[in-house]
């Protein structure tokens, strides 16, 4: 892992020697394995090191996609100064928070507690006994940002811990015992009443941006957890003024999503978010569990509005995921960065198979170079059609990212393409040269005017997406973990379904298969983390059950194979077995048997990624459903009601968990099809079933043959279902109670809506 250092005078350093990260598979920690930091990862010869040595521990964690990670490993990690004295007074460990998300969510815990903030990359100050007692960020090399300057804080920390080590010891155990403390009081279980769900609506409603969408101001994140709330919220009452109002909030924010910057109309997926209250100026960077859950999200929309837009976005997403991070084998990547390279001049380069030396670009990393365009770049690809596209997107000749989102300068002169005008304006300009002054006095333009543009503006993305592909690409993070992958299983069995495209079940059933080849240990029942060049050595956390076990009731649901169902509980009593809290109910996010991770938290917010307890609880409820199995149901209400007192202050913080107590609250219905998974006439029942949203259901399969045996064990309303007539049937149920059977579409779809 050793290689050149080019300074940009054209003078070449010797190569370093790999430090301790070398031999490590995240591509994070080989990102940081020629650095002249003495990096340890995480584990027990750092450990002992530090405890041998009587040294504190430096800590820092980040992910290989952050953007501040790279600018702090730039500027500090990279620079000899700063290494000489983290290798003097400290040992220093690197971690994956992807990869660990244990370690993370401890030192975390601490440094929100102590600072009232948290991001990454984290930098945390540990005793040799890893009881953390200085923590932050992000440090500058210098004092700017109102952060004290790295190697200064360094120094002054080395020198504390020689003056009072003992003292500080002291302190650092008396903190992990008042996290551990906090912990303990983390969930308090009661009985949760249906006003929670009204409590939880009123705080978005105070929040939302009613002109952009999304809730609150810059910078603005997607959190998909929000939208699948109130969509659900919406169908328990679509007619209330409250429901109605939920779910405009949805639409409205989906559809400035789609327009904004925040989305790749190129190659399509989301980025992470957007810096400013616009969804345009992004952080560029991509990450798999967004893509999963907005596509979802936009599947929901497409089931309630039926706007082919909605539709058209999901497979965007989609075919992005199928296209780029997708392994060979079937796994999906985890994410792409933010930056990419660019030129900035020429240095002398000397490679092993030359004879002397010549000249190389030398190439800077820069936020988004991989995605923006200058006015001249798409004038020179488009042509003719340049003035109709730049319309359409907002091209500018002089940029067009606004001042106050460009703080560095990133994005002078350049172009982030957002749909500015509709289809229905860009036609009326491409008629008239005229930009339309506003809605009143316009010619009107028909369907094949918008046709006629909708097709000019795919072939300009094209040209500019075969363009962009000669471009240096972002680092592609090619872990793949379990937790995010199930969550895309979802997504793609839930498109197969929606969409009726059999190349989405065929996306979700290879990564399930490559989960259970891959990161399963069959004869011991355990899941594992992530996958690199081989399984990883971490053992699955409780959102790595979670969230696979919520694909594979997905992925049931699209293909009707039983095997599925049986692997999702199969992991259900494993995930029961190795992270539930019999006391208080809920899960912790480990199984308390590392003695080096100091806390056993449960996590209580759905943010970016949905708590596990939340998404447990939904997969609970969808298999006592499912299986008539009373055990599961309690258990289902049981991790609901553990989180009580966090719903009764900030039902908002777990909008995902009370998707699952609506679910629980709702009497959902079992829909049973009977007959031949293949025929005409089941493929038209299903297909009508896929028109409705409807959240509130499990959808089984009756075929007469081993699947349905396999339900029937405990269900007994199953062993008789069968065909009616000699044609495929439905049934509906509530409660395991039916109503009779119908084999016409339209009685069905009477079913399906009264």
């Amino acid at each position: 892992m050793a290689s050149a250092n080019i300074k940009a005078e054209g003078v070449l350093e010797e190569p370093r020697r790999a430090n301790q990260l070398a031999n490590e598979k995240s591509p994070y920690l080989l990102q940081h394995a020629d650095n002249p930091v003495e990096w340890f990862p995480w584990g027990k010869e750092a450990f002992e090191k530090a405890r041998r040595e009587n040294k504190p521990i430096f800590l820092s964690i980040g992910y290989s996609t952050c953007h501040w990670c790279h600018v702090m490993a730039h500027e500090s990690f990279e620079d000899t100064a700063t290494a000489d004295i983290m290798n003097r007074e400290f040992v220093n460990i690197k971690v994956d928070r992807e990869e660990r998300p244990d370690v993370d969510r401890v030192y975390m815990t601490f440094v929100q507690a102590t600072t009232g903030g948290g991001g990454w990359p984290m930098s945390v100050w540990l005793t040799p006994q890893l009881a953390p007692f200085v923590g932050g960020t992000y440090f500058p090399p210098e004092d700017r940002f109102g952060h004290p300057a790295f190697k200064r804080v360094l120094q002054r920390i080395a020198e504390a811990w020689k003056n009072d080590r003992t003292k500080i010891s002291s302190q650092g155990a008396n903190i992990v015992d008042a996290l551990r403390e906090a912990a303990k009081d983390q969930t308090s279980a009661g009985e949760i009443d249906a006003v929670i769900l009204e409590s939880a609506y009123q705080q978005f409603a105070r929040t939302f941006d009613a002109h952009e969408g999304g809730f609150g101001g810059a910078p603005k994140f997607p959190r998909p957890v929000t939208l699948n709330f109130l969509t659900r919220f919406h169908a328990r009452n679509p007619d209330s003024d409250s429901g109605q109002h939920a779910l405009e909030m949805v639409l409205l924010t989906l559809r400035k999503m789609a327009a904004g910057g925040i989305h790749d109309h190129i190659g399509g997926g989301f980025h992470r978010y957007s810096v400013d209250a616009y969804w345009h100026v992004p952080h560029f960077e991509k990450m798999l569990y967004d893509q999963a859950q907005l596509a979802s999200a936009y599947l929901d929309a497409f089931q309630i509005a039926g706007e082919a837009e909605f539709a058209a976005t999901a497979r965007d997403i989609l075919d992005y995921v199928r296209r780029d991070m997708t392994s060979p084998a079937g796994g999906f990547y985890s994410a792409e960065d933010a930056d990419s390279p660019v030129a900035v001049g020429a240095v002398y380069d000397r490679r092993e198979s030359d004879v002397g030396a010549h000249r190389a670009p030398l190439q800077r990393n820069a936020e988004g170079s991989f995605y923006i365009w200058t006015k001249q770049e798409i004038d020179d690809a488009l042509g003719k059609d340049a003035p109709i596209f730049s319309f359409h997107y907002g091209v500018e000749e002089n940029g067009n990212a606004p001042a106050g989102a460009d703080p560095h300068g990133e994005f002078v002169g350049k172009n982030i393409l957002i749909e500015q005008h509709s289809l229905a304006e860009t036609a009326r300009f491409r008629s008239t040269g005229v930009s339309p002054a506003g809605p009143t006095g316009v010619s009107p333009v028909d369907d094949e005017d918008e046709e006629a543009i909708r097709e000019l503006l795919a072939q300009s993305r094209q040209k500019l997406f075969s363009i962009r592909n000669k471009r240096p690409r972002p680092h592609l993070d090619d872990k793949i973990i379990a937790a995010w992958n199930g969550l895309m299983i979802s997504a793609f069995a839930r498109a197969a379904q929606v969409l009726k495209d059999a190349y989405y079940l065929e996306a979700a059933t290879r990564a399930a298969n490559f989960i259970r080849a891959n990161l399963y240990d069959e004869s011991r029942k355990i899941l594992f983390r992530s996958y690199r060049e081989g399984r990883g050595e971490v053992e699955g956390f409780a959102d790595d059950y979670a969230f696979v076990i919520q694909g594979l009731l997905d992925l049931y649901e699209a293909s009707f194979d039983p095997g599925w169902l049986k692997f999702a509980l199969e992991l259900q009593g494993q995930m029961d077995a190795l992270f539930w809290d019999n006391e208080s109910g809920g899960y912790f996010t480990v199984t308390g048997h590392d003695s080096n991770i100091l806390l056993r938290l449960k996590e209580d917010n759905d943010s970016a990624e949905p708590a596990a307890s939340s998404v447990t609880a939904l997969n609970l409820a969808r298999l006592a459903a499912i299986r008539n199995d009373g055990e599961l149901l309690a258990r289902a209400k049981k991790t609901v009601n553990a989180f009580a007192r966090q719903l009764a202050h900030f039902p908002s913080a777990l909008p995902q968990m009370l998707v699952a107590f609506d679910f629980l609250e709702g009497s959902p219905r079992q829909i049973v099809i009977a007959g031949d998974s293949g025929s005409p006439e089941t493929k038209a029942l299903r297909a009508e079933l896929h028109r409705h949203f409807l959240p509130n259901k499990v959808l089984l399969w009756a075929d007469g043959a081993e699947g349905q045996r396999y339900l029937g064990e405990k269900n007994e309303a199953i062993r008789a279902m069968s065909m009616v007539g000699g044609k495929p049937a439905a049934y509906v149920c509530e409660n395991f109670a039916c109503k009779a059977p119908v084999t016409d579409v339209d009685e069905f779809r009477d079913l399906l809506t009264t």
